[in-house]
Parts: C-alpha cells; structure tokens; sequence
C-alpha cells in the first residue's frame, strides 16, 4: 500500500468531517476530492470506517512514538491531547458517527505499544510475570481510552493539563504499587 495513497484519503476526509458527519460523506467523494478512483480507495480500504480506524491507529501511534511517551510523561500525553483539539471537527463528528466501543479500539490498539513500553520501563530490576504486565497494560489502555472519551464527549472543554496531572497523580501511586505487589506475586 501507498502510505503518499493513504495519507491522501486521510486528509481529505478530515477534510470533509470539518462540516460533515461520518455517515454524510460517500467513498466516492473522498476518491473524486483526491482525484483518485473509486477503485483505489477499495484497494487500500474495505470502507469507510477502516480508513478512520487508520487515521486514529497512525495519527496516534505516530505521536505517541514520536514523542517517546510513556503513561508517565506529561509532554506526550499532552501531545495527545492536542492533536485531538487539532483535529476537533474530525474527532467530534467521527464520535458522532461510530460507537463509542469502535472508538475505544481505535485509540486502544494505538496505545498498546507504547503503554506495554512504558510498563516495561517501570518494571526494570523487578520480576514481573508477563501475565500482570499485559493485565496493567490493559487496564490503563481502557482508562486513557476512558479519560479521552468523556472529554471528547464534554466537547473537549476540560483543560487538557487539568486532566493530566489527575490522571499523573493516580497513575504515579498505583502504578509503583502495583508492580510491587506483582514482583512479590510472581515470586
């Protein structure tokens, strides 16, 4: 696949979601508004949705890694945050338009890597079954996924700093003591 292919769809259908809600806009726009064929977009997505599932995984994936985040690092997550207010329009009516459940996967797989990374950062000098890693990995994939929700769904009028030093706050205390509590369980 063309990533230059790829990227094309992407921005023209944020393009349209600025005024327009998900389920208004047609696969054959998005091609004629690239000057592409119908067929191309098939050949890089089955619909619609797969093209927005791959603007979240890659827009996301691309800030978290870029900006070497982990669920302990301010600037990342405010990072995240702000592409997320950049991209308001699309992230408000691509809510509107899918559920929420859709949603919550999207920024889940987008997060895993970077979320098993940090867990495993944390864990350096403990031994720590896989098992309880994986478990802690989900866990605040599901509650950034959660955070992101409730904000995107209040218009995103919450202070981004406000929330993340909440959740550094919570992440900083539970996070230490749990991986104490599985070191002494994998023992």
């Amino acid at each position: 696949m063309s990533l230059r292919t790829q990227k094309l769809l992407a921005a023209s259908l944020k393009k349209m979601l600025m005024t327009r809600t998900l389920n208004e806009i047609t696969i054959g726009e998005i091609a004629e508004d690239c000057n592409l064929r119908r067929q191309t977009f098939y050949y890089h997505y089955h619909d619609i949705y797969e093209l927005v599932e791959w603007i979240y995984i890659y827009d996301i994936s691309k800030i978290l890694n870029l900006k070497k985040t982990s669920i302990t690092n301010d600037e990342g997550l405010f990072q995240l945050f702000q592409y997320l207010l950049e991209n308001k329009a699309f992230v408000i009516n691509t809510c509107k338009s899918i559920e929420r459940g859709t949603l919550e996967q999207y920024m889940y797989r987008g997060s895993y890597m970077t979320i098993y990374s940090s867990i495993n950062e944390q864990v350096a000098g403990l031994n720590v079954k896989e098992e309880y890693k994986v478990f802690m990995v989900e866990f605040y994939q599901y509650a950034l996924s959660g955070v992101l929700l409730k904000w995107i769904g209040n218009n995103m009028e919450e202070d981004p700093g406000e929330i993340i030093t909440k959740m550094k706050v919570i992440i900083s205390c539970c996070l230490n003591n749990a991986l104490i509590k599985f070191h002494e369980k994998s023992k």
